[in-house]
């Protein structure tokens, strides 16, 4: 499987137009880190996507649907170096940033089997903790997790809502009954879920109420692909918030809201937020559902990574926000899908690596004494850039046919496509693709948080370059408002 049969792969699921397919070249191939998966390939079959995607909007928007198509080009080692974008983040050139809790990873137990805790948020470590009877300390929480059988001390996890996960083998997770659910699922879905007439990709940003079957490029507005384009950014960590970066770094004016009470992991915020503007609105009360339904009438994109059904507790599930906004796209994110016994367990990268086979896969292939990871957080950053990817196709199939539209992806069916493209013999000995191997492709910003070196963009566009026009900003930094 090389990195370009995976984007056809894309594109074909997508329904796109293959002609647009002649205009992209990938350069480099797997393994280009240390994994016996293709995470090259994932990497740049998925930002080569995002990036055609946003050339073939830019189309639409500058009225050349029938002229020639802009390049675009992927390397697949800036792919990889783009996935670990928060690995190579320093501030004020300082040391990298610590994101993980000390109790954050693996632990045996009292059968033989691994678990692996993600505590990086103070209210699931005190859980965690609680559950245990043990003090906050590496050693007492191994001592403690001994006196547990493996796969009940994942249900009790979860029947807390706490994130962790049993270590399981390809061959376990293929058994279990969500595992089943998300094999009859696509990669991702794109779904019209209401009526509206045609609009413009930007139809809120520059055409406005008043005119929306007239294209932005009749007023001579449109510089990048998503010039005008307005997008509502509902997400934390990294999946969610990857997809809004790539949507700012192609040109959308994305609005990140947080809540005010929910905690973040700072070097994320940086990392994920540049480009973005960045408010709090409190959806535990009426002020701040009215000011996020107001935002809402005016987006074109309601992007949000929270468990299936917690957002539309509020009332901003995609049916109820195609019914307030006619012509939305709404992008829905979660850690293991939405159908399924397990749609509503909380999850992040690591813990679907766990729960899947992945980290067992990449720890017999080396030989390790317990359970590895992959070499970067692939999960979130490909179902990221799917996001962004999907929510494109979805503004495009709104200019030319009209609707609502839904685009729903999980860290589950990300990591299931990523275990299908096969695996690569003795990939695990590739060497590691330190900081100073990649220095010179970061680039720097001033910022409140002070000079931020990070990774640019992976995609080149011949005559639209993808770049981040902001630097990030602490959260809560801008009025939950659009700019005119």
């Amino acid at each position: 499987m090389t990195p370009l049969i995976a984007l056809d792969h894309l594109w074909t699921v997508a329904g796109c137009d293959a002609v647009a397919l002649d205009a992209v070249s990938i350069t480099g191939n797997d393994p280009a880190l240390p994994s016996v998966f293709r995470v090259g390939t994932l990497a740049a079959a998925t930002i080569a996507a995002t990036g055609l995607a946003a050339a073939e909007c830019y189309r639409l928007q500058s009225g050349a649907q029938n002229g020639q198509r802009q390049r675009v080009h992927v390397d697949v080692g800036h792919a990889l170096t783009a996935f670990r974008s928060e690995r190579y983040l320093r501030v004020n050139d300082g040391p990298p940033l610590d994101m993980r809790n000390p109790i954050f990873g693996f632990f045996e137990t009292r059968d033989g089997r691994w678990v692996q805790l993600h505590t990086n948020f103070p209210y699931h470590l005190e859980g965690v903790l609680k559950i245990l009877g043990c003090a906050n300390e590496r050693a007492s929480v191994a001592q403690a997790i001994r006196h547990w059988d493996g796969a009940m001390l994942d249900q009790t996890l979860a029947d807390a809502g706490l994130p962790g996960a049993l270590i399981r083998t390809p061959r376990e997770w293929a058994a279990l009954e969500q595992a089943k659910a998300i094999a009859n699922l696509p990669l991702f879905e794109i779904e019209r879920i209401g009526d509206a007439p045609p609009q413009p990709i930007a139809s809120s940003g520059l055409a406005g109420s008043g005119s929306l079957a007239q294209p932005a490029a009749s007023a001579g507005l449109v510089d990048r692909p998503l010039s005008g384009v307005r997008v509502l950014d509902l997400s934390r960590i990294i999946a969610g918030p990857v997809a809004g970066r790539a949507l700012a770094s192609h040109g959308a004016q994305v609005l990140l809201v947080n809540g005010p009470h929910l905690p973040n992991i700072a070097p994320l915020v940086i990392d994920t937020g540049r480009g973005k503007r960045s408010a709090t609105l409190d959806l535990r009360d009426a002020a701040g559902r009215a000011q996020l339904e107001a935002l809402t009438r005016d987006a074109d994109v309601f992007l949000q990574a929270y468990r299936p059904g917690a957002l539309a507790a509020h009332g901003f599930g995609p049916e109820a926000l195609a019914q307030l906004r006619p012509g939305i796209v709404c992008v829905s994110i979660c850690a293991y899908g939405h159908a399924g016994p397990w749609a509503t367990r909380r999850g992040f990268d690591s813990l679907v690596q766990s729960a899947s086979g992945i980290a067992h896969t990449e720890a017999r292939a080396a030989g390790v004494d317990g359970p590895k990871h992959l070499p970067c957080q692939a999960l979130d950053h490909g179902t990221g850039y799917l996001a962004a990817f999907g929510a494109m196709v979805a503004l495009a199939r709104r200019a030319t046919e009209g609707g609502s539209w839904h685009v729903r992806l999980s860290l589950a069916q990300t990591g299931r496509w990523l275990q299908s493209l096969g695996q690569i013999e003795d990939g695990w000995r590739a060497p590691e693709v330190r900081f100073d191997d990649v220095k010179d492709l970061l680039e720097a910003v001033d910022s409140l948080f002070g000079r931020v070196l990070g990774t640019p963009p992976a995609e080149q566009l011949s005559e639209t370059p993808a770049r981040y026009g902001r630097p990030p900003v602490p959260i809560g930094t801008d009025q939950a408002c659009w700019e005119s």
